[in-house]
């Protein structure tokens, strides 16, 4: 490759070789790689020694080598590309190997059919250069590759994307009326032997290509003129990107496409008309198939319904999917139907029906997971009514619900189905079906902690406040408290378990474990009432409230120094009272216990003095498990109280002491 702004390489060499490394580097240098579609190809045909490359050169700044005026001998070997220079869009030149050259003899034309062939499939415009005297004769106008042109042109064009056949009539007189006449003559010439190639297919040229008709002065004896004309040729209509890109390969993807269509031809190096109607097919049944497919997935029905499933389930969505797919392959079969009908059917297999359905199942998929989503949400729906429901027959709710719902997800995946393809929504129903099991095992599991937590809240309440008033009663209304609520609950547990369908064993167990809750939630709150801060500042709370008793809001008064004495001993056994009773569990006592009278003999004696004994590790009637307060640490305990109450009775016997008993008879302290 020349190191100059045009970078010129040779791409076919004269032998049919293909320079695909060369090419690679190309794309590179000349950033073609990053053009995506917008880039154009021109290509350049013609007789030899008619000034194809002069043309381009000057067309384009190129720099391909042109014939010495001195001998005229064949220059351009094979097929010559080059970055266009001062054009505005992304433009590359080919310059293709004369035709009718002396080198390759009259009978040599495969290679020239080959090259005209692979320009028409990779360029965007063709420019056809001849002389105007020549306009009217069998081969030196190009009528037989015109002929091959068209032909191959009706196969390999991209629907809606046609190319641009410039004929570039040159030397011509600057008459008006002599180009005009040309012109004439040259598209009358063009209309036969399109006419001869298209005569049963009924279709026009300029569905196919964009034909135009330029004529030029003599290079050398008209030069001025000639480069006036070139750079309107240059600035034109006919050298402008077309719009439409559809079908472009992309700049990257040009080295490899066009090394793979150069295979391509050249193993059909005869380009008889059998192998030339396969490769049209292949080209054209392959565009059509695509266009197809494009036309579905842009058409309204086709954007309604996948609309429609992003809300929900649609009702009839297989049958609907089935008359989309119905009607474009209907239109493929149509458009395609002049074609090979081997390669017909394989393209609307592979490259429209397979990848429609592959397109489509996306949707499909779409609307099975809408399909599972609704079908469980209105399941969960349906069963918290069920159970909800206290009335008879509700012990079968949860298998009625289970069967009900997984019957309509049935009946949806039949809706959803497609007849032609063969999908399978067993792995969702197992999906839905697992779900459901998991969300009745949850709600299962939600009742059962309820149940625990419900009772757990209401004994525990209901026992603290037992607890902390500390009567002589109060394990006997605990237990009361804890049966009746027990049982209830209980009850009300087994009732919604057997909605569920469980076996006796599993329901008497889960029974089982909520009377175990509420007992513990009764030990656990007697153990927290138990705590030595809570104990101790409850024991003084009731002391002050016992020793220092009040008569509408208003503290009375101390008869006498032998008076504060005794309610403090009152107000010690009061406590007592209240120790005994958070000293142990007593949910199991049906006889009262002695805890209360061990306290009051060995805390306070007959004098109300603390004496040595408490020394036990254990309550006498009980256990380890129901001890909360063992002996020795109550004698602690009492100890820390004695501290704390002492200075509340001192307070009271100065109290006493400054301040007569009857305050209308005191002057003074």
């Amino acid at each position: 490759m020349k190191k100059d702004d045009s970078c010129i390489m040779q791409l076919i060499n004269a032998k049919g070789e293909f320079n695909a490394s060369g090419l690679d580097n190309f794309v590179k240098e000349v950033k073609l790689d990053s053009c995506g579609v917008f880039y154009n190809i021109v290509s350049i045909m013609g007789p030899q020694g008619g000034g194809k490359s002069t043309l381009l050169n000057q067309l384009f700044g190129t720099k391909f080598r042109v014939m010495d005026s001195h001998r005229r001998t064949q220059t351009t070997k094979g097929v010559w590309i080059a970055k266009c220079v001062g054009i505005k869009d992304c433009t590359v030149a080919m310059d293709l190997e004369g035709t009718d050259s002396e080198e390759r003899g009259q009978d040599d034309t495969s290679f020239e059919k080959q090259v005209v062939l692979f320009a028409l499939a990779v360029s965007d415009i063709l420019l056809i250069n001849m002389c105007y005297k020549e306009i009217g004769r069998e081969h030196a106008a190009n009528k037989p590759l015109l002929r091959t042109v068209f032909q191959v042109m009706m196969q390999i064009n991209i629907p809606k994307r046609k190319k641009t056949l410039l004929f570039v009539i040159r030397d011509a007189d600057t008459s008006e009326n002599h180009r005009v006449a040309l012109k004439d003559q040259l598209l009358d010439n063009i209309q036969k032997i399109w006419a001869e190639v298209q005569k049963h297919a009924g279709t026009q040229l300029n569905d196919i290509f964009v034909v135009e008709v330029v004529a030029l002065s003599h290079y050398r004896y008209e030069k001025d003129t000639f480069n006036k004309e070139v750079d309107e040729l240059r600035l034109g209509k006919a050298m402008s990107m077309a719009g439409n890109r559809e079908g472009v390969i992309p700049g990257d993807a040009f080295s490899f496409s066009s090394q793979k269509i150069w295979e391509e031809i050249k193993t059909n190096k005869e380009l008889n008309l059998p192998s030339i109607k396969v490769l049209a097919a292949n080209f054209m049944c392959e565009n059509m198939a695509k266009k197809k497919f494009n036309q579905l997935i842009s058409s309204k029905d086709w954007l309604d319904l996948v609309e429609a499933v992003k809300n929900g389930p649609v009702e009839g969505s297989g049958e609907r999917l089935s008359s989309i797919l119905d009607t474009h392959l209907s239109g493929y079969d149509e458009e395609a139907k002049y074609y090979d009908k081997g390669v017909r059917d394989s393209k609307r297999h592979d490259l429209l029906e397979q990848t429609a359905l592959d397109f489509v199942l996306p949707a499909y998929t779409t609307m099975l997971r809408r399909l599972h989503s609704r079908t469980l949400e209105n399941f969960k729906v349906e069963l918290k009514q069920s159970l909800n429901n206290s009335g008879e027959g509700s012990t079968s709710s949860v298998s009625t619900c289970i069967n009900s719902s997984m019957q309509k997800f049935d009946q949806g995946c039949k809706e959803t189905a497609m007849q032609r393809a063969n999908w399978d929504s067993s792995s969702t129903r197992k999906n839905l079906q697992l779900e459901i099991n998991e969300h009745v095992d949850f709600l299962r599991r939600e009742l059962i902690i309820n149940s625990k937590e419900q009772l757990s809240e209401s004994i525990s309440a209901s026992a603290r406040r037992l607890l902390e008033d500390g009567g002589q009663d109060t394990w006997i209304e605990i237990r009361k408290l804890f049966n009746h609520e027990t049982e209830a609950a209980v009850k009300k547990l087994s009732t919604a378990l057997a909605r569920f369908e469980l076996d006796k064993v599993t329901i008497h167990d889960k029974v089982q474990e909520l009377r175990v809750h509420a007992r513990e939630a009764v030990v656990k709150q007697a153990k927290r009432e138990a705590v030595d801060v809570k104990l101790l500042s409850d024991m003084k709370e009731q002391f002050e409230n016992y020793f220092k008793k009040h008569s509408d809001s208003n503290l009375e008064f101390w008869k006498g120094k032998e008076n504060i004495g005794k309610n403090a001993m009152d107000a010690h056994k009061n406590c007592l009272k209240l120790l005994s009773v958070r000293a142990a569990i007593r949910l199991d006592a049906e006889k009262p216990d002695s805890i209360e009278n061990a306290l009051i003999s060995s805390l306070m004696g007959e004098n109300g003095e603390s004496t040595n004994s408490l020394t036990s590790s254990e309550w006498l009637e009980f256990s380890s498990d129901d001890t909360i307060i063992k002996p020795p640490h109550c004698k602690e305990l009492w100890k820390k109280f004695e501290e704390q109450t002492k200075e509340i009775v001192e307070q009271a016997t100065l109290a006493w002491v400054c301040k007569p008993p009857f305050e209308e008879d005191c002057k003074s302290c």
